[in-house]
């Protein structure tokens, strides 16, 4: 797991500190006069200050690890939403594409869904299947379907903004996914799951955030 986080959280920090500290989003940003703020504590008085002064429309959450509180959402008038890579309400939680790619017929996917102050079990705005190559390792996985979920946020926020986005109720959510322990790493190994290799690692570098 360390290796996992490493290459996944620290590398691409590491790659945008090496290429001058700013990363493709930053720099999309401040091109578009978009402030960027730290955020400590998303429920914090200090996050609620900086979010009423921008005075969004809606709230969008991409792999993010923080709860939002009922306080929180609603300082966006619509609300929010949160894109999540796994077919909800399967796999909620940090790594959902090992926990898909550890299972007998591995199920990938991508979903819309909309905050609420519980892990992944808002309802469910927009969900696409995403088929993937036999073996990928988790972090590939997760990479092809971030991509993927770009053109489904693209609808939901069009729908969104006309007013015709549709919601379906969350079903009672299947149990959380938390980071896998080894027990788990082993039994996924034995069935030809992997978190990462090494051309994960050459991605990570090649990242900015």
């Amino acid at each position: 797991m360390l290796a996992y986080l490493a290459v996944n959280m620290a590398l691409p920090r590491l790659a945008t500190t090496l290429a001058g500290g700013t990363g493709s989003l930053s720099a999309q940003a401040r091109e578009a006069g978009i402030p960027e703020a730290v955020v400590e504590d998303v429920n914090g008085p200090a996050f609620h200050a900086a979010l009423r002064a921008a005075g969004p429309d809606l709230i969008v959450t991409f792999h993010f690890d923080q709860i939002l509180s009922a306080a929180t959402i609603a300082l966006a008038p619509m609300g929010g939403i949160n894109i999540h890579p796994s077919l909800l309400p399967r796999h909620r939680g940090p790594i959902p594409t090992f926990w898909a790619g550890a299972e007998a017929e591995p199920a990938y996917g991508v979903t819309i869904h909309r905050l609420v102050p519980r892990i992944d079990a808002g309802p469910i705005l927009a969900q696409r299947a995403i088929t993937l190559p036999p073996g990928i390792t988790a972090s590939a996985a997760a990479r092809r379907l971030h991509q993927a979920a770009v053109p489904l946020a693209g609808e939901v926020l069009q729908a969104l903004a006309s007013g015709t986005a549709a919601e379906t109720p969350a079903a009672e959510p299947l149990p959380y996914c938390p980071f896998p322990d080894r027990a788990a790493l082993r039994q996924a190994r034995r069935r030809g799951a992997r978190l990462l290799n090494p051309a994960d690692i050459g991605a990570a570098l090649r990242m900015r955030v």
